[in-house]
């Protein structure tokens, strides 16, 4: 190959390595993301849709502001404050919250009938804002559905393969990370929830939770294990991160009370 072809190649290239690289982290990590930030929310969108129309989604308006008001805090601070974030409540006993790929947010009654304050459901909302922020949800649906698929859902292709394909993406989604994304979003949202003045403690305590929940209900055990790491492991790091932390953490806020006063809506 001539070494001017060689030139035009190498610019070709790295102009699209500097268009398809996307942060990905705090402190401005970046990773190769070969879906646009359009492309994911309309995305988002689609499953959002399908979400909706196929759960009880909480009415309760009070509810869904506080929520709403304690993930806006979060998301405003994250590395991707240019997506709307929605967040929304699924009224049904499943512990759970799992995120959409362009800012679509899903916390279960279940999970919140299982906290004791504000802090911890900060640290699940920026567990979960922090899958968002590291485009976790579009690395494993682009894996396993394919770019072409995706493509077709985020241009609003109205065929029966697409919609089965929207169908099989939630069902992707719900089954959770790997453990190292999953470790990741642990870490980011530690640090968001503490950027948002909330005690990092409360992650600590959520995840101590879902370990003392897990040797109740075996059933749960068995599905918390097929998508996460080990709670002792996940808790262990938490702690090593948060002891890095400048001390004056430890003084940071629970917002008990004001939590409270929500959860007695959900008896």
């Amino acid at each position: 190959m001539h070494r001017p072809k060689i030139i035009i190649l190498i610019s070709l290239l790295s102009t699209l390595l500097l268009l398809f690289c996307a942060t990905t982290g705090p402190g401005g990590k970046k990773s190769l993301i070969l879906i646009s930030t359009k492309q994911e929310v309309s995305l988002g969108k689609e499953f959002a849709q399908e979400i909706d129309s196929t759960n009880p989604i909480s009415k309760d308006e009070i509810l869904n502001s506080y929520v709403n008001q304690v993930g806006q805090k979060i998301a405003k601070i994250s590395d991707r404050p240019d997506l709307k974030y929605h967040f929304s409540v699924i009224d049904t006993p499943i512990v759970n919250a799992f995120a959409c790929p362009g800012g679509f947010i899903y916390i279960y009654t279940g999970l919140l009938n299982i906290m004791d304050n504000e802090a911890q459901l900060a640290g699940v909302i920026a567990h979960e804002i922090s899958h968002i922020v590291a485009r976790h949800g579009i690395k494993r649906l682009q894996k396993v559905l394919g770019f072409q698929i995706l493509l077709s859902i985020a241009l609003g292709e109205s065929s029966q393969l697409t919609q089965n394909a929207i169908s099989a993406g939630v069902a992707i989604l719900l089954q959770g990370y790997s453990r190292e994304n999953e470790f990741e979003a642990d870490e980011f949202g530690t640090y968001y929830m503490t950027n948002s003045g909330y005690n990092p403690e409360g992650m600590v305590q959520l995840l101590e939770k879902l370990k003392k929940l897990s040797k109740s209900d075996p059933k749960f055990f068995e599905k918390l294990l097929a998508s996460h790491p080990p709670t002792d492991q996940r808790i262990k790091k938490v702690e090593n991160q948060i002891r890095a932390f400048d001390p004056k953490v430890e003084n940071l806020p629970f917002f008990a009370d004001n939590y409270q006063k929500i959860k007695d809506r959900l008896k």
